[in-house]
């Protein structure tokens, strides 16, 4: 999925968001590199939450102690000190943080094999900061709402450099969704789907956190809409946002459905389930149809993360149809990012773009509160259990909005 769409370089996760970097200028003939700086920047660091004791001295965070596919297996919850940031820097307190398919690849490794444990688990969260470095605070203050993605996201706080940051109107899990779920399917859409009105458009798990958002572009974009799901109740969710034939798998046979009420096939695929489903996918494209590959759940818990997948005959099956496969891998697009986040908060502020949140409500276990429950959200988002982006409730102690 798009999760797999986070790499290390230079020891950080790479940023998406962009942004330069403050810096000064030598003074005319000094030419010293020792010299002091005009400004004394040694108080920076310390540049904190303006109520100071509001910030304890430890807190909890989830860290891959061992490189596994399961979960559970690799990660444990841990106390730490609270980190201070540095001069670019800002500490956010998490309120919400999301769950990626990802995130078993990541404990087990498949991203960056120079990275060894124990390292910072989660990619993504929302909330206040509480902390900044001075150069921080030309753009930011204590109390502003922020979204980031980068490693260590799953903790009651995480350090976030500036540049990296999204100022949000509020922390509000919906914002979290746009930032890796929503602009997977924005920029995978529009770079390669090359979507004209009155096509035909597969979304594969299309209720999830990602496929929500594939369906209501690609009828935005005046196409006819089928999206896969495995329930009525989310058959129901897809109607709700423009899709014009949930497919439940559970109940129907998907390509049976495909070759009698689509016989001329499909002009775009959106998939990340991979296997069958792509097997499926791959045979009922249109001629000059287009697949578009952003991930492979249904592989990601096994030994290899890929799921088995006959394709000796796929050179064929592509050239008969003049059709193509294509890979999307969002750090990739990094020049499309920014205009992909702009468009769809404008069109979540007016109404236009539903971002639907499985918090866990209905789990059998309750509302996914706290970061012990983040082991039950990816095994409840593995169960393809999940309506929407599934969210964890980081439930931090409430602080003051002042910022006298």
């Amino acid at each position: 999925m798009a999760s797999l769409l986070l790499k290390r370089s230079g020891g950080r996760l790479l940023s998406v968001i962009g942004g330069g970097r403050r810096g000064t200028d030598a003074l005319p003939g000094v030419d010293s590199p020792a010299r002091r700086s005009i400004i004394d920047m040694s108080y920076s660091a310390h540049f904190m939450d303006f109520k100071g004791s509001s910030i304890p001295s430890t807190m909890k965070k989830l860290v891959v102690n061992k490189l596994s596919s399961d979960f559970r297996e690799a990660v444990s919850l841990r106390s730490a000190p609270v980190p201070t940031p540095g001069d670019a820097e800002l500490l956010v307190r998490n309120r919400f943080v999301g769950i990626n398919a990802s995130d078993v690849n990541y404990s087990a490794g498949r991203y960056d094999p120079t990275v060894k444990p124990p390292f910072d688990a989660g990619f993504e969260g929302i909330g206040e900061v509480v902390g900044l470095g001075l150069s921080a605070s030309s753009t930011y203050t204590v109390g502003d709402a922020v979204a980031y993605f980068g490693s260590g996201a799953f903790a009651e706080y995480t350090l976030v450099p500036a540049k990296e940051c999204v100022p949000v109107p509020a922390v509000r899990p919906e914002f979290l969704t746009l930032l890796v779920s929503g602009a997977t399917a924005f920029i995978a859409l529009k770079r390669l789907g090359d979507l004209a009105k009155g096509e035909t458009v597969l979304v594969t798990a299309a209720a999830g956190g990602t496929g929500q958002f594939a369906v209501q572009l690609a009828k935005r974009a005046g196409c006819h809409v089928i999206g896969t799901c495995s329930s009525d109740e989310k058959a129901g969710f897809l109607k709700s946002i423009g899709c014009d034939r949930a497919i439940n798998y559970t109940t129907e046979d998907l390509a049976k459905t495909l070759r009698t009420e689509y016989p001329r096939g499909l002009d775009v695929v959106y998939e990340s389930v991979g296997g069958g489903v792509l097997e499926v996918a791959v045979n009922s494209l249109a001629n000059k149809g287009r697949l578009i590959v952003i991930g492979f759940i249904s592989g990601y818990r096994s030994a290899s993360g890929i799921p088995r997948f006959r394709g000796e005959t796929l050179p064929v099956k592509l050239l008969q149809k003049s059709a193509s496969i294509r890979g999307f891998f969002l750090p990739h697009f990094l020049g499309d990012y920014r205009d992909a986040l702009s468009s769809m908060m404008h069109m979540f502020s007016k109404g236009q773009l539903v971002c639907e949140v499985d918090g866990g409500d209905l789990a059998p276990e309750g509302r996914f509160t706290g970061l012990e429950s983040v082991f039950r959200a990816v095994d409840y988002m593995y169960a393809g259990k999940n309506l929407g982006k599934v969210v964890v409730d980081v439930a931090p102690p409430p602080i003051s909005t002042s910022k006298l």
